[in-house]
């Protein structure tokens, strides 16, 4: 029997129901309509959707990034896998490239310390709300197995000895407390504090800040207490065997792995040397900064050596590394971690402050020659492994994506299923310019497995950042490895001191900061602007040259003023045309005027370009700067949309002034208008031009606008016919562009004259022109000074009726009704709903195109919706996607005798039916509170579909998944929505993430295959999905944190070390702290919390076939590790029985026949 599925059923009800485009949905999603007439029912025959909404679940896959605040730092030496904690309850575990887990505690409190079961697939952490919680890394994703809560105390530290499953917790009150690992119980043996101090002791030692036991001895707890003392406790005995007083706080302490001695680091900068023979003074006593004083006096106090470790060699001086100790002298100086070696003195500067530190060593057992070969430092942001096995100390190069905030992140683009040639390419290049004087040895961090899984198909992320640096990352298979780094900087000059106010006013700092980023991945085009209003393209070659680069100024102004004068007729305002005439401005589109005795800046850029040859290396190579110029002493407005085409060979962008259209092939600007320069006088709202002067630009800081009381709704489609269009063009030679005709008053009157329903003028209120206000902390003020991307250009436009240009989108369209074949078209969206056609005339021949001019003009086609415009995408009659034409890569520098009679390759349409797109196609837009679906060259609206009536979306696109197009928008409540096209029947509607700040709404990006991504933090890049199938199979693409390995034997401590080492061996913790011998702890003291990890970790590994498989595999590679180990044990044991039995028959033999006194 066939399975019945309701939510099938569902979404073809939604599919088949026509309605009202209207919705009151508090989620975020309305309801979708189709237009009247028969032409969407047309489309529902001639095009069958096959998505379904059992093809989409959101679901988090990989972080990448350096852990954002860390606080703790952890090692496993036998699983070879490290673990860092931050304050903000996350802890990300790595192991070999490719193995990179992170999870959350749920409480979100900071975590204090963490300490793995060293070899048993587990870890325990101390977070800041006073609980211990123990992970199970058996599973690819670890859960929670039990937590402990601590309800009267603080915890200060935790010690948890190799091969037992007792933990030793210190507090705040100087109590010491036992929890049973396996039950997370608390046992009830208690050291008290006062039990532990000499009775007469007046003060209170302060909190425990170190615990261990002793190497020599296990019976015996080293309790070290901050105000300077340390007490040996005998645990047998209940009772401290030797206590030491020193004068200065101890912030660590460390052992000799004889067991005989330890050092402590102290607050004076100062390290002790203790014999536990002569415990009533120091045996030695050092300041490693301090300066030499004469005998007799005290060392000048040095900073607090916040920790040291004290790391035994077999055949060399041991090693004393310690961080902090600096003289107070030296105040400039960095951050240091400072290495002892026998006489020699080695001071590592950081280039952050040290969190953690934790040197890596060749043995689990503490008593043992520790053989350190590494150190792996923890700072602030960054992770860093030293290498110690040789003498210079290198550092280790590290492989996983640490560096993604060397510079504040400011814009993302992500590319899955790319060219596979590209990562290739772009790693061939990026190579020659890698770091060197890493280690030669491997990564020591190399735990964990990991294969590629079933994800094969090539992805790339591109990252821009405030430095005006570009990141090209290979993405493929969960992993991230940098591949090529571009350097906008060096197109312009070094700003020289004093001159920044000179030039740039735009923003105080980091002028370079990339905005907007534009690639097309087949003709290898690069396009990017920055946040000094200039554009940079780029174009890809193997091949070293220098040159001069070229350079274009563009000046481009036309502002309005809002004249509102309600009527008393009516309640919404209105405007009142009548008392004043507009005024007509001359826009060129270049110009080389100098400003006026520098009392006005006019007409200069706000960065120079370099004006002598530059060498660019192999890689992208800047073929074109174009930058908008000051005018009238009004800077340039910040770029708020980009777009290119390698086909045309165009670039357009535009702002809250108005557009730009630049010929990149043969180095002219086409078209500098103004926004409502672009309607003529078909201008819907009637704006005047007013003078700069009057309002100055915002630029900093985050306010709030609210929405207008009357919203814009134009449900039908208004294109007015191309006679009230005037556009006009700019010759490659003149440059100039007209700014239309002068309208007379008979004219005002006359498109003022609406009607009825004429619309209501509103200000604009969309994300493209509104000011965001959101909680933003003092770290991240810098960062959002310059916060601009296509969804928030935000901080730069103010609060009047100005219309920003939102989106661009080139693309074969019909760009009239009456258009009987497709042509070149710019799609320009703006922040007041409305869609502009431009049409673009090209040269019929590769020839013609590099000389006769191109051709830029306003077809008179409007399209409307409510709120700013986001994206635009085209689908052919059978409903595939139509992509944009592109041209071929070809090396620009190359030399070959083929190349230079190599044609320009244009591949204008890639769709399954490219050749059948003839009568019409399907048009999508998306603004930023509805969608809807046209048909070209009728302009019938067929869809429409509000998405959201009391949110607006910030992040729009139309993505291919299982080869079926659909609409993914990102909500700034926090809802991700998908909508199958052309139906806009929603597929999926999860309140994911919530708008916290303005770095999701910039970063947040769509892909294809079901992929995004956003930086979650500063430094933290979160990928997710929202495929059914890639949730069901994430299992299959993790790595394995846990894999079986056999824990090294201890080395054989000899006859005489057995019988004087101490009672280590003998010792038995169970019989010592078990409920038999120490009792119950008090109930109040503790509160266990069973964890959900196992019950979590049994789905999770059972998300799928494989993810059971997997599980079954590794329990069967566990038991046959086991039945091998036996096995080994075994045959070790009947050689050892009959070597035994030889030896025996022998010495029988041989005494068989002596008599007793021949003994």
């Amino acid at each position: 029997m066939k399975k019945f599925n309701f939510r099938k059923v569902l979404d073809g009800l939604t599919a088949s129901s026509p309605g009202s485009g209207s919705s009151s949905n508090s989620g975020g999603v309305g309801s979708g309509s189709v237009h009247p007439g028969g032409t969407a029912g047309a489309l529902r025959e001639e095009i069958q959707e096959s998505l379904t909404s059992d093809y989409f679940q959101i679901c988090k896959t990989v972080r990448h990034g350096f852990p954002y605040q860390p606080t703790a730092l952890a090692f496993d030496p036998v699983q070879k896998i490290l673990a860092i904690g931050t304050r903000t309850g996350a802890i990300r575990i790595l192991g070999r490239p490719g193995v990179d887990c992170y999870c959350q505690h749920e409480s979100g409190a900071a975590v204090l310390q963490l300490q793995f079961l060293i070899n048993e697939g587990a870890l325990v952490s101390a977070s800041s709300d006073d609980t211990l919680h123990l992970w199970n890394l058996r599973q690819k994703r670890p859960a929670i197995l039990h937590s402990l809560k601590f309800n009267r105390e603080r915890i200060t530290y935790c010690h948890l000895p190799f091969q037992s499953k007792w933990l030793y917790v210190g507090t705040e009150r100087g109590n010491t407390h036992i929890v049973n690992i396996e039950s997370f119980i608390l046992s009830g043996y208690v050291i008290m504090w006062n039990k532990a101090i000499e009775l007469s002791t007046k003060t209170h030692p302060g909190p425990v800040v170190h615990l261990s036991d002793s190497p020599r001895d296990e019976g015996k707890l080293l309790i070290g207490y901050e105000n300077g003392t340390v007490v040996f406790w005998d645990l047998k005995s209940k009772r401290a065997e030797l206590r030491v007083y020193y004068d200065e706080a101890i912030h660590s302490i460390d052992w000799h792995h004889e067991g005989k001695q330890f050092m402590c680091s102290h607050s004076d900068g100062s390290l002790t040397l203790w014999n536990l023979k002569s415990p009533s003074r120091p045996f030695q006593t050092t300041v490693p900064h301090g300066k030499s004083q004469r005998e007799g006096r005290k060392s000048e106090p040095c900073k607090p050596i916040l920790k040291v470790e004290y790391k035994t060699c077999r055949n060399s001086e041991p090693f004393i590394i310690f961080s902090g100790g600096l003289s107070y002298d030296k105040a400039c100086r960095r951050p240091s971690l400072t290495i002892m070696h026998g006489k020699a003195i080695t001071v590592l500067e950081m280039d952050h402050p040290i969190v953690e530190f934790l040197t890596l060593c060749e043995t689990p057992y503490p008593n043992e020659f520790q053989e350190p070969y590494a150190v792996a430092v923890l700072l602030e942001k960054d992770l860093i492994v030293v290498d110690l096995t040789q003498t210079n100390f290198p550092i280790f190069e590290n492989p996983y994506p640490m560096d993604i905030h060397e510079s504040p992140v400011t814009c993302t683009a992500y590319f899955a299923d790319c060219p596979p040639d590209l990562i290739l390419v772009l790693y061939s290049i990026g190579v020659k310019h890698k770091k060197q004087g890493y280690s030669t040895k491997e990564w020591p961090v190399s735990g964990g497995a990991w294969n590629l899984g079933a994800q094969t198909y090539p992805e790339i992320i591109i990252t821009g950042h405030a430095d005006g640096s570009i990141k090209f990352w290979d993405a493929s298979a969960m992993t991230l490895q940098m591949l090529y780094k571009l350097k906008t900087s060096k197109v312009f000059e070094k700003q020289k001191v004093g001159d920044g106010k000179q030039t740039c006013e735009i923003v105080e700092e980091d002028p370079f900061a990339v905005q907007m980023i534009y690639w097309c991945p087949e003709s290898r085009i690069f396009c990017v602007s920055g946040v000094s209003a200039y554009v940079i393209i780029y174009k890809f070659s193997r091949h070293e040259i220098t040159t001069e680069i070229v350079s274009l100024e563009v000046r481009l102004q036309c502002d309005v003023e809002d004249i509102i004068t309600p009527e008393p007729e009516t309640s919404p305002p209105f405007p009142d045309l009548s008392s004043q005439l507009p005024s007509s401005r001359s826009l060129s589109g270049s110009t080389n005027t100098v400003s006026s005795e520098g009392v006005t800046k006019d007409s200069i850029p706000c960065l120079s370009v370099k004006t002598r040859p530059v060498r660019m290396p192999p890689g992208y190579q800047a073929d074109l700067v174009i930058q908008l110029v000051w005018v009238d002493g009004e800077p340039p407005q910040q770029i708020t949309s980009l777009a290119i085409s390698s086909a045309y060979g165009i670039v357009a962008f535009g702002n809250c002034t108005g557009l730009v259209v630049v010929d990149f092939i043969q180095k002219t600007v086409l078209l500098s208008m103004g926004t409502i320069d672009l309607y003529r006088s078909s201008d819907l709202y009637q704006r005047q031009p007013r003078s700069p002067r009057k309002n100055k630009q915002f630029i900093a800081g985050l306010t709030e606008l609210n929405d207008s009381p009357v919203p814009l709704e134009l449900e039908r489609c208004k294109s007015p016919t191309s006679d009230h269009v005037n556009g006009h063009c700019t010759s490659p030679t003149s440059q100039s562009c007209s700014s239309g005709k002068r309208l007379s008053s008979a004219d005002v009157s006359k498109v003022n004259r609406w009607g009825p329903g004429r619309p209501p003028f509103r200000k604009a209120q969309s994300a493209a022109c509104m000011e965001i206000s959101l909680p933003v902390t003092t770290e991240e003020a810098r960062e959002n000074s310059y916060n601009r991307s296509r969804s928030s250009s935000i901080s730069s436009i103010d609060k009047d009726s100005k219309e920003a240009v939102t989106a661009l989108y080139f693309m074969e369209s019909f760009a009239r009704k009456n258009d009987s074949t497709v042509s070149p078209c710019l799609f320009v969206g703006t922040s007041l709903g409305m869609v502009l056609l431009i049409s673009l005339n090209l040269p019929s021949s590769d020839e013609q195109r590099f000389t006769e001019p191109v051709m830029v003009l306003p077809s008179g086609t409007f399209l409307s919706l409510k709120g700013a415009v986001l994206t635009f995408s085209c689908m052919d009659r059978t409903g595939s996607l139509m992509q944009p034409p592109y041209e071929v890569w070809r090396d620009p520098n190359n030399t070959d005798e083929n190349e230079k009679t190599w044609k320009r390759k244009l591949v204008m349409n890639y769709s399954t039916s490219s050749q059948e797109t003839g009568d019409h196609q399907y048009t999508i837009i998306c603004s930023e509170k509805q969608a809807k679906i046209f048909s070209l060259p009728s302009q019938t609206c067929l869809y429409v579909h509000n998405i959201t009536e009391t949110s607006f979306i910030l992040q729009a696109e139309v993505v291919v998944m299982c080869n079926s197009a659909c609409l993914a928008c990102f909500c700034a409540n926090g809802h991700i929505m998908i909508m199958s096209l052309p139906s806009l029947r929603p597929m999926l509607d999860v309140n994911y993430l919530p708008l916290t700040d303005m770095r999701i709404a910039r970063t947040f990006c769509f892909t294809n295959e079901g992929q995004a991504l956003y930086l979650v933090s500063p430094t933290e890049i979160q990928r997710l999905t929202y495929s059914q199938e890639m949730c069901d199979n994430i299992q299959d693409m993790l790595g394995d944190l846990f894999t079986p390995i056999e824990t090294p034997e201890a080395q054989n401590r000899g006859f005489l070390k057995g019988l004087f080492g101490g009672s280590g061996q003998t010792f038995d913790r169970e019989e010592l702290f078990g409920e038999a011998t120490a009792g119950k702890a008090s109930r109040s003291l503790a509160q266990h919390i069973p964890g959900p990890g196992s019950i979590e970790g049994m789905k999770g590994a059972a998300g799928g076939v494989m993810g059971e498989l997997t599980r079954a595999r590794i329990a069967l590679d566990e038991r046959g590790q086991r039945l091998g180990e036996l096995e080994e044990k075994t045959a070790g044991m009947m050689t050892s029985a009959e070597a035994f039995s030889k030896h025996a028959h022998e010495l029988m033999l041989k005494y068989k026949d002596k008599k007793w006194y021949q003994f």
